[in-house]
């Protein structure tokens, strides 16, 4: 999967989108530390060991680089930046129960905005899976011979089983 390039200043605005969050009953919000323990559990449960890693990174940042998603007082997404690659956006992960209630969009534009107050002028999504996707949302554009890109000769367990985006299933 190629890595996309945002144009920060291009932005839809993000209030929208918390709108639409918190009339569904779903608060969106930084991570806070005292959290950190939870939330990489569930990253690595939902997802992968690879984005547990990613999320414990976005924790050490101050303040932290992850933003959540909550509902009923309980975990159902995440969204990074600033993790495997400075200027980077994810990894971002939504539970399969609430999909297709735009959480992943709002946690996209909740990273985005983040990082465009930091400074940033434009964002790198790494090795992004639904490109479709950030085309119309944040009209993300692909990043030609992005692929591996900084993912290149990253180790992984033999027996995981697991192909990241971009690498081989060779092991």
């Amino acid at each position: 999967m190629p890595d996309m390039l945002v144009k920060l200043y291009t932005l839809p605005p993000l209030e929208p989108d918390i709108a639409a969050m918190t009339a569904q009953g779903i608060t969106l919000r930084r991570g806070l530390a005292p959290e950190k323990h939870l939330v990489i559990a569930w990253a690595k449960e939902h997802f992968s060991e690879y984005w547990e890693s990613e999320c414990d990174v976005a924790f050490s940042r101050q303040p932290p680089s992850i933003w959540i998603a909550t509902c009923d007082g309980a975990l159902v997404g995440f969204g990074c930046y600033d993790t495997t690659a400075l200027g980077f956006f994810g990894p971002t992960g939504v539970a399969e129960s609430m999909r297709g209630r735009g959480v992943g969009k709002a946690l996209l534009l909740a990273c985005l905005h983040a990082m465009r107050d930091i400074g940033y002028g434009y964002a790198i999504i790494g090795s992004a899976g639904p490109v479709d996707f950030y085309q119309r949302a944040v009209g993300a554009q692909v990043i030609e011979d992005s692929i591996p890109g900084v993912y290149a000769g990253m180790l992984r367990r033999k027996d995981d089983g697991e192909v990241l985006p971009g690498l081989s299933g060779a092991g």
